[in-house]
């Protein structure tokens, strides 16, 4: 289990992202999360340490049982306090695990298979926080790799379950099923028209929650939300994954009408958006991450639209991961680096991949 995962904890994109999946123009990702507690155990905020540490010895002899299921994949087990705070930070910038899960490193670990598709938060707010993601809108094949996971833990270890209130959860909103389904949508048409604002309003009062690029209480950085269901009590997992997928295509179909509106009504204008994001990505001398993300979101708009027919679209998702602060700093090979320091270099890195993928097409 001791080999280093390739790719992990540098700007590559994981190999699951790297494939553009279903609606990929608007869709990037699809993941499932389920909450999972030990019965008899405290959950993690009341736990001591010896508890916690049992919990994460418990669960280190299931990673056998996961490869024994999956022979293609191997799966390894991370202690959060033997990693660098960088490292902890990049799993974080990979939505592999939270800003919670990293924060108390001490007795929190996180399983995670070789191509990163899925991964096991440990102590984080509850014993385990199992997690799969896909390209593009795939919440089925996120949700029959959780399941699968998910029941062979189960099969393990036994779960807190009450026969009326479904899996038992440290904060009440994930009880019941503790299914969180979520996509990450590009908006970018949407946001043009001043629209997203009624669309959240709208979201919420169908039970929906549309969050920025990390979840909650987090900016929606190069037009990219994430979409999520906001209870799990009172609905089983395929009506949860159904509302989702409901309110997802919608979206999909209001993005497309608004890029085609865009195109229609202003596309000069459009066009001029596209480019001058274009010239300035490809010779900055100096990006923050948000002025990456923004402009790397019009030139993936100016490509989806066919404006851009030089550079393909998976420059927008490779760079979301690789002009991350600490994705940034690992690729100077440094701990701390100053704010300049690393401006200057995600434009360098930025200008090197827009340039180099003009010859991929």
């Amino acid at each position: 289990m001791g080999h280093e995962f390739p790719g992990l904890f540098d700007c590559r994109v994981p190999s699951w992202m790297e494939q553009s999946g279903p609606e990929g123009d608007i869709v990037l990702s699809s993941r499932i999360r389920l909450a999972r507690n030990l019965s008899g155990v405290p959950f993690p905020g009341q736990a001591d340490e010896k508890q916690l540490a049992g919990i994460g010895h418990k669960v280190s002899f299931s990673i056998q049982d996961m490869e024994d299921a999956d022979p293609v994949h191997a799966y390894r087990m991370l202690d959060m306090a033997g990693l660098t705070e960088q490292e902890r930070r990049i799993l974080v910038e990979k939505h592999l695990t939270s800003l919670k899960h990293i924060q108390q490193p001490g007795q929190r670990s996180l399983i995670v298979r070789d191509d990163t598709a899925v991964s096991i938060m440990i102590n984080e707010e509850d014993h385990f926080r199992i997690q799969s993601l896909t390209a593009g809108l795939n919440l089925k094949a996120a949700w029959e790799m959780a399941d699968a996971t998910d029941n062979l833990l189960e099969q393990r270890l036994g779960f807190a379950f009450n026969e009326d209130l479904g899996y038992l959860t440290s904060c009440p909103t994930n009880l019941g099923t503790g299914l969180r389904a979520s996509v990450m949508l590009h908006l970018p048409g949407l946001v043009l028209l001043g629209q997203m604002h009624r669309i959240v309003e709208v979201s919420t009062q169908l039970g929906m929650a549309v969050r920025g690029f990390y979840g909650e209480g987090t900016d929606a950085y190069g037009n990219v939300f994430q979409v999520s269901n906001q209870q799990t009590l009172g609905f089983n997992e395929k009506e949860i994954i159904g509302n989702v997928l409901g309110l997802v295509r919608q979206l999909v179909e209001q993005e497309r009408a608004a890029r085609q509106l865009l195109v229609d009504d202003s596309g000069d204008e459009l066009v001029d958006r596209v480019w001058r994001a274009y010239g300035i990505l490809r010779y900055a001398r100096s990006l923050s991450g948000q002025e990456a993300l923004s402009l790397l979101s019009a030139v993936r708009l100016g490509i989806d639209l066919g404006i851009i027919t030089h550079l393909p679209p998976g420059v927008f998702t490779e760079m979301i991961i690789g002009s991350r602060s600490c994705v940034v700093a690992r690729m100077a090979q440094t701990e701390k680096m100053d704010k300049v320091e690393r401006n200057r270099l995600r434009a360098k890195i930025v200008r090197e991949r827009i340039k180099g993928g003009e010859s991929d097409v």
